[in-house]
């Protein structure tokens, strides 16, 4: 329960580091919304993989760049499916593209990116 209340934390955190750059890149840049999610996640990947990596499932023993080439492939779902999941919602319900981003920030977050770095990235 403390390994999963750790990442949860670390998420929260890696959320805003990709939400900032997200709002940022699309309101000041003028960068379309699904670009800037890319962009977004890309940062809060970053962030995620840095932190939970020392602080969360200290894996022993364990090679940086194996957990990072693994890392890598589970982010790059994460960064699809976030990107898919802001599109769909925002041109087909008429969500804003915020609301859309934070819905799917849940389903990806819990659904996929907890599981696959626990059970794959940092086992």
């Amino acid at each position: 329960m403390l390994t999963f209340l750790k990442a949860q934390t670390t998420a929260m955190l890696a959320t805003g580091v990709d939400f900032l750059v997200t709002i940022v890149v699309v309101e000041t840049l003028g960068v379309w919304y699904v670009l800037g999610t890319m962009l977004g996640t890309i940062s809060g990947g970053v962030f995620n993989f840095s932190v939970n990596r020392k602080w969360v499932f200290q894996p022993e023993n364990k090679s940086t760049r194996a957990q990072g080439v693994k890392y890598m492939l589970v982010w790059l779902g994460s960064m699809l499916l976030n990107a898919a999941g802001v599109y769909v919602l925002t041109h087909y319900t008429g969500l804003v593209y915020i609301a859309s981003k934070v819905v799917t920030a849940v389903f990806v977050g819990v659904g996929y990116n907890y599981q696959l770095q626990k059970k794959f990235v940092f086992r």
